[in-house]
């Protein structure tokens, strides 16, 4: 017998301590116009990663389609160059930008090399000072995107969140998830330009720049590049959400379907909150990594659905908590008992030591991997900046997470986790399983 089969198997060691990073050299400033710039240097590799957030709330009910929109066409061309010409520019740098956009935000996205940083830089202030939107060009931008929004309106997840959005939030811009096709329709190109002149504006926007850089010279670099943005009419502020009202539960008939889509959602405290290192802790150990109660319940135990999970969502007016789980059709009702048995028992009962260190682990983990790589620390950044926040929450947060104690983790799951303070949305077959749904609440079928 050889000497490694005589040895059998190795324990895995421990994991150790989880240490602090060291913060790396950085610089901050917010410019005249309102803007606010963040360079931070992350050596490695000579790339520098580049975040532009611009706040784009709206109240009215073509709000999503508006953005939606204008986001997709926004690099269709400057009052100087033609789509073509500005792709060979990023083209010839290396590089390329792209636009997306939620109800909340525009939010400009790129990666360069150290040297072709200041040519991203001007295209970047053409972009933002001239984007031209040409009417054949955004016909054809506005035909795709309505062509985009049929086909996924079509399609189960889609449905679901789209029910539960309208749910939670009614008639707030949040209710919408896709834009309303007819309008979409109704958007010019002369009403792009309007609306880009008004509401993309340097105040309260959060430039992020991470890579090989120098953070002084390269908040001087955006200064001199970014001299010609600059504030136009006051920013559009956000509506208030509304109270979440329970109610029962809404079925959204779906006939024939193999399964059914169960969505719970209600509020959550937010970054700012102190109670919220609790809270990221208890929705870990309720459904968020896969160790979670929810998934060794419903997936490993009961085998009802593959990836159960929940979730925290920040948006500016304030923060949810999601619960989501797509079960077959004849296990409908069962699936939502397990799945509120496992909040009631968060909500009721202080969670196990060992369970709190093993999401506190994981936690920990997860925030050192999301800030590890320059494209990470930039997008992290730029998502605390909508919060006002910046790179000392990561230190903060990390020694909070540290401190929580399973009473702390109760006190979260009892305010937010409660299934009575959750509403219940399910899309699937309603012959199917309304009548087993009612055996455990109101079903109103919507």
């Amino acid at each position: 017998m050889s000497a490694s089969a005589t040895l059998g198997p190795t324990a895995l060691p421990a994991l150790g301590p989880s240490r602090a990073a060291r913060r790396p050299a950085t610089a901050e400033r917010v410019l005249d116009s309102g803007l606010r710039v963040i360079a931070v240097r992350r050596a490695g590799v000579p790339l520098v990663e580049l975040r532009l957030r611009i706040p784009f709330a709206g109240r009215a009910a073509a709000h999503r389609a508006r953005v939606s929109l204008l986001s997709s066409s926004m690099l269709l061309g400057t009052a100087g160059r033609s789509e073509l010409d500005l792709a060979h520019a990023l083209q010839e740098v290396g590089t390329e930008l792209a636009v997306s956009s939620d109800a909340d935000r525009l939010l400009v996205g790129g990666a360069v090399l150290r040297s072709g940083l200041p040519v991203l830089l001007d295209l970047l202030a053409d972009l933002l000072t001239a984007a031209s939107y040409p009417p054949a060009l955004v016909d054809g931008e506005r035909q795709r995107l309505i062509e985009h929004v049929q086909m996924a309106a079509s399609q189960p997840d889609v449905i679901a969140r789209m029910a539960r959005a309208k749910r939670l939030f009614g008639e707030h811009p949040y209710g919408q998830v896709l834009p309303a096709v007819d309008d979409v329709a109704e958007l010019t190109a002369p009403a792009l330009r309007r609306l880009h002149r008004s509401r993309v504006q340097p105040g309260t926007s959060t430039l992020v720049l991470v890579g090989d850089l120098s953070p002084g010279r390269t908040v001087d670099a955006v200064e001199r590049a970014l001299a010609g943005w600059t504030s136009g009419a006051a920013p559009v502020t956000t509506a208030a959400l509304p109270r979440v009202d329970v109610g029962p539960i809404v079925l959204v008939d779906r006939p024939g379907s193999v399964q059914s889509s169960l969505r719970l959602a209600g509020g959550s405290c937010g970054r700012t909150d102190p109670g919220y290192p609790a809270m990221q802790l208890a929705n870990l150990v309720f459904g968020g990594y896969f160790s979670s109660r929810y998934v060794e319940n419903i997936r490993e135990d009961k085998g009802y659905t593959y990836t159960p999970r929940s979730s925290i969502n920040h948006s500016q007016a304030g923060s949810a908590f999601y619960v989501d789980a797509d079960v077959s059709t004849n296990v409908t009702a069962p699936a939502l008992l397990e799945t509120r048995y496992e909040l009631g028992r968060m909500a009721t009962l202080a969670v196990g030591q060992q369970e709190l260190d093993d999401a506190r682990q994981y936690a920990l983990g997860n925030l050192a991997l999301s800030t590890a790589t320059q494209a990470g620390l930039a997008s992290t950044l730029i998502g605390l900046a909508g919060h006002g926040l910046g790179l000392d929450w990561l230190a903060t947060h990390r020694r909070a997470l540290l401190e929580v104690t399973v009473d702390d983790v109760l006190e979260q799951s009892h305010s937010y986790l409660a299934p009575a303070r959750l509403i219940t949305v399910i899309v699937g077959d309603a012959a199917a399983v309304q009548s087993g749904l009612a055996t455990l609440d109101q079903v109103e079928v919507g």
